[in-house]
């Protein structure tokens, strides 16, 4: 049930004493989502067969598709999320249900590898529906849970929320690292049983961390469906989705259609690479593990040393952020073009340079995604913060459907010799370019953007241009 406020946001200038509970649940959570996601694409490549146990995998296209078709669905998933906390059931109520929903799809993952499951559906058709049940109740709470992170916060500890929102990302690449470190192991010692069933567990865990957490929330309920539709189309709110769709929907998503293969063409790339680094064979899929571990690493650097040490030059604006974050993506995009064309040529690349492209990859990851998680909250009016969330993570849905059909046109389109119009570097140089066009596009929209800025227990007028609670202003210029 929606529970009333128990205490006001912003009582205090301490950590509101629900967030630890948020942040455990998020760690266990993102443990149970990026161990599932991380061997996705391997799984369909190497381990799954039909029901009489012969090879049914897939082609390295088709797993891209799939792979990215199932990630577009988690982050499309987050908007009708959204609606349901916003205008019925409030943000704790949704989490909680959906978070059960979730559970039931590892689940259903795993009876694919069981006799008594490939009896009654072939492992394919598990999978299928596991992941149907996993991109809605990981999309349904995706939003509900960054905004419930806000509204722990009012007026007087609005200066706490940037580096909550920081711990609150640390905690995700806790888990993640976690995930991505045991999950290809236990897929190959044990099989996708194992693999696939302890995400499930964390994810029963993250559920009953985040029930635990209940009495210490602040609760905002739900505003109905009437006054949730007034309060979207009202001025505000027009204003707010109209300001804010060309960032979410349009020039980040590329960024994504990017970022998000790490898990599908860089995982493929690097089965053709030397892994042996720091005196250690590194499974194919654990590679994936650099990002969280850079992210652990990157986020205090960029808070404490980047960004200070680039405002005593310019006013480090989020926008800027985000701006500098797009033209790093192009760069750091360079490395897996280069790799590409040294496996061509008939070498073996160390996987130390795909590291080099995780470091510079995940330094744009700060820059655009913790800054655009951060600008997508304060940039909502107040009843509308899970639905502008949500707008956000479509963004992600977006770039990821991008890449589902770029890879799916190449396998239905194939030439006469088996390849497909953009084999090796081509593939990568694609989506570089393409990056790089979304850039320069964002920059020129980013200096004539005007927002206001809402705070959850603020009183402030409709209308009114506000700076973030960092004092920085929105615009550029």
């Amino acid at each position: 049930m929606t529970h009333p406020f128990r205490t006001k946001p912003g009582d205090s200038t301490q950590l509101p004493s629900g967030i630890p509970y948020i942040i455990g649940n998020e760690a266990a959570e993102r443990f149970s989502f990026y161990g599932m996601k991380g061997i996705l694409v391997i799984y369909m490549t190497t381990y799954m067969l039909a029901s009489d146990g012969s090879p049914d995998r897939m082609g390295d296209e088709e797993a891209r598709g799939v792979y990215h078709l199932f990630t577009a669905a988690a982050y499309f998933f987050p908007l009708l999320g959204a609606i349901i906390a916003d205008a019925f059931w409030g943000k704790y109520r949704t989490i909680l249900v959906l978070s059960l929903g979730y559970c039931v799809g590892h689940a259903l993952i795993a009876c694919g590898d069981f006799a008594f499951g490939t009896s009654i559906l072939p492992p394919r058709t598990w999978l299928l529906l596991g992941m149907i049940f996993i991109a809605v109740g990981s999309g349904g709470i995706k939003p509900c849970v960054s905004a419930h992170v806000g509204d722990q916060f009012g007026s007087n500890n609005g200066h706490l929320l940037s580096k909550t929102f920081s711990w609150f990302y640390f905690s995700i690449n806790v888990g993640a690292a976690l995930s991505m470190l045991l999950a290809e192991p236990l897929l190959l010692h044990y099989g996708a049983w194992a693999a696939f069933g302890l995400p499930g567990v964390l994810m029963g865990l993250a559920t009953f961390v985040f029930w635990m957490g209940r009495h210490h929330f602040v609760h905002i309920p739900p505003s109905g469906w009437a006054k949730f539709v007034e309060r979207t189309f009202d001025p505000e709110g027009r204003r707010a989705l109209l300001n804010l769709a060309p960032i979410f929907l349009i020039f980040i998503p590329v960024f994504w259609a990017l970022f998000d293969q790490t898990g599908s063409s860089w995982v493929q790339q690097s089965k053709d690479m030397d892994r042996n680094f720091l005196g250690i064979e590194w499974y194919q899929s654990q590679i994936q593990i650099a990002n969280p571990v850079l992210i652990l690493i990157l986020i205090p650097v960029f808070a404490y040393i980047v960004y200070p040490l680039a405002g005593r030059f310019f006013k480090v604006t989020p926008l800027r952020k985000i701006s500098a974050g797009l033209f790093l993506t192009v760069i750091a995009y360079a490395i897996p073009i280069w790799i590409a064309y040294r496996i061509t040529a008939g070498a073996t690349p160390s996987i130390a340079w795909q590291l080099l492209a995780y470091v510079l990859l995940t330094a744009a990851e700060v820059m655009v995604s913790i800054t655009a998680l951060e600008f997508a909250y304060t940039q909502a009016p107040p009843a509308m913060k899970s639905l502008v969330m949500g707008v956000y993570l479509l963004g992600v849905s977006f770039g990821n459907l991008f890449a589902s059909g770029v890879n799916f046109g190449l396998d239905a389109f194939r030439n006469e010799d088996g390849t497909t119009m953009l084999e090796g570097a081509n593939y990568f140089l694609f989506f570089t370019v393409l990056m790089l066009i979304a850039a320069i596009a964002f920059a020129i929209y980013a200096r004539f953007y005007r927002g206001s800025t809402f705070i959850q227990g603020d009183d402030r007028s409709k209308g009114v241009v506000s700076p973030p609670p960092s004092g920085e202003d929105t615009n550029l210029e």
